[in-house]
């Protein structure tokens, strides 16, 4: 398996998955009449990130690891999106980023030196390291963190709608 399709397809996988949950988000807002900026801003917890900021860093991530593995300069967002519509711009604008990464540099970055600021560290990983100890987790932590945030507040969905089931239907 190469480090190409261990990650830019699943990136862009998981980027469909996220943005079934924000149309689930949209629908149950209309049908129950409450506010997007409502759940938006929805947060699990007081000293955690609100959705919107989940999504951003989810496409962030996935933006910046592919990037770092192709070895070129990814594109930067202002964050400022607020609405779900928004919001589905952004990964739409992330997925279409990934998608012009090239398969080469990426299969050959396995063994590549990656090092990277986070927060007051620096980290040093090889290309696979990288992917498998940082992209991948931190994508399925915003992603389900999400997902938690609009089931707390009350959005009907469930595990199928996380790991988008239909899609898998022929």
């Amino acid at each position: 398996m190469s480090l190409y399709s261990s990650s830019i397809p699943v990136f862009v996988r998981h980027l469909d998955s996220l943005s079934g949950l924000l149309e689930a988000g949209a629908t149950y807002g209309t049908e129950q009449d409450i506010d997007e900026s409502i759940l938006t801003s929805g947060r699990l917890f007081p000293n955690m990130h609100p959705l919107r900021k989940q999504v951003q860093i989810a496409c962030d991530i996935v933006k910046r690891g592919g990037a770092r593995l192709a070895d070129i300069e990814p594109p930067s967002d202002e964050d400022t999106e607020i609405s779900f519509a928004e919001l589905q711009a952004r990964i739409a604008s992330t997925k279409a980023f990934l998608q012009t990464l090239p398969e080469e540099p990426i299969n050959g970055a396995g063994d590549k030196t990656i090092v990277m600021p986070a927060g007051p560290y620096t980290l040093t990983f090889t290309g696979q390291e990288y992917l498998d100890l940082w992209v991948l987790p931190n994508m399925y932590f915003h992603i389900s963190t999400t997902y938690n945030i609009l089931r707390h507040n009350g959005v009907a969905i469930g595990k199928s709608n996380y790991l988008a089931v239909g899609s898998f239907a022929s």
